[in-house]
């Protein structure tokens, strides 16, 4: 499902620019930085899922989205704030310039004035999307989840736990370090494809690697795609709300694809269902794309989009957790083990 509705918004992004820069509204560069370790955590992500109990991973998926929907709420309220603030400043500003622009017969327009700048909001806010790619970095990005996914159905294809299952597993990591650094070193030295970033610190770097194998976990640990981690984290660091639901998206297209490989391999889900789901998902996050696209041009809140994360994350704790609880509770009244699986042996 998350697979789904992930492609479907992802194929409406690759037609917006950024809101205020001539790019795409997708970083790629970002996307291509923590990537890697995204899908190693993937990976790692799924094999704790296959240990785990089922209340473990309850647990973890109440607790990790009540953080994540509080903090995103508090994250849209102190954008609204700012936004209602720049709108009040904004329009004493136009009815100030307004005035001294029209004030005297043949002055003329001072920069700034309203009359001028709308003549210079020239900027396209949809494009083309197959100009809105920057094809180098969206081909390197493939390129590791390609990897990965050879790897995954190259294991499944050995026995499991045998030298060579175990030598496929770990070579995700050298891939992964690999791709990383590459990427690493070219925003530490001020290399991007676009004017979003300049010259990363190495501290930065170390914490986007960390935040997003972590994010990577999660999503393959819960099922839920490492976007519901990375969105209101890109907002955390103070990136735009439309680049980080769109970068964050992105990423959750690949992270949940993933999973998709990893869990279809140890036949953990009916394919006509799921493929059922993965339309209906696929409409729902079309349409919902749409519609608020149309409310933030029309209202010119970009801290809506932070509001629906917020929202949807809280109602997927609310229906997730209370079917995570009503399974614990049928376990423990048939008395069912409780314990950490055995990975070679439930992994088939």
């Amino acid at each position: 499902m998350v697979t789904g509705a992930a492609i479907s918004a992802v194929f409406f992004c690759l037609k917006q620019k950024h809101p205020t820069l001539d790019e795409p509204v997708i970083d790629y560069d970002l996307m291509l930085l923590i990537q890697p370790t995204l899908m190693l955590g993937i990976s790692i992500g799924v094999i704790l899922s296959v240990i785990c109990a089922d209340w473990m991973v309850t647990v973890l998926l109440i607790i990790l989205c009540l953080v994540t929907s509080i903090r995103s709420f508090f994250k849209g309220s102190e954008t609204w704030k700012k936004e209602t603030k720049m709108k009040e400043e904004t329009s004493k500003l136009s009815s100030e310039s307004s005035a001294t622009c029209n004030g005297d017969e043949g002055y003329k327009y001072l920069p700034g004035c309203v009359e001028e700048g709308a003549a210079k909001n020239t900027r396209k806010t949809e494009v083309n999307f197959l100009g809105n790619i920057y094809w180098k970095e969206f081909v390197l990005v493939f390129l590791v989840w390609l990897a990965f996914v050879i790897l995954q159905i190259a294991k499944n294809l050995v026995a499991s736990c045998s030298v060579t299952y175990w030598i496929l597993l770990l070579s995700q990591i050298p891939i992964t370090v690999g791709f990383y650094l590459y990427q690493a070193r070219a925003l530490y030295q001020g290399r991007s494809a676009g004017g979003q970033h300049t010259h990363w610190p190495l501290h930065h770097l170390f914490l986007a690697s960390i935040c997003s194998l972590l994010a990577g976990i999660v999503g393959g640990l819960l099922g839920t795609g490492s976007g519901f981690v990375m969105g209101p984290l890109f907002l955390e660091v103070g990136i735009v709300p439309q680049v980080a639901s769109a970068t964050a998206t992105f990423g959750m297209m690949y992270s949940a694809s993933l999973s998709v490989v990893q869990y279809y391999l140890l036949n953990r889900f009916p394919v006509p269902y799921a493929l059922f789901l993965t339309l209906v998902a696929a409409i729902a996050a079309f349409l919902g794309q749409h519609l608020i696209d149309r409310l933030v041009n029309i209202y010119k809140r970009a801290s809506l989009i932070i509001f629906v994360l917020a929202f949807t994350i809280f109602i997927s704790t609310i229906a997730l957790g209370g079917v995570g609880i009503s399974n614990v509770i049928l376990e423990i009244e048939s008395n069912e083990y409780m314990g950490f699986e055995n990975f070679c042996n439930n992994n088939n």
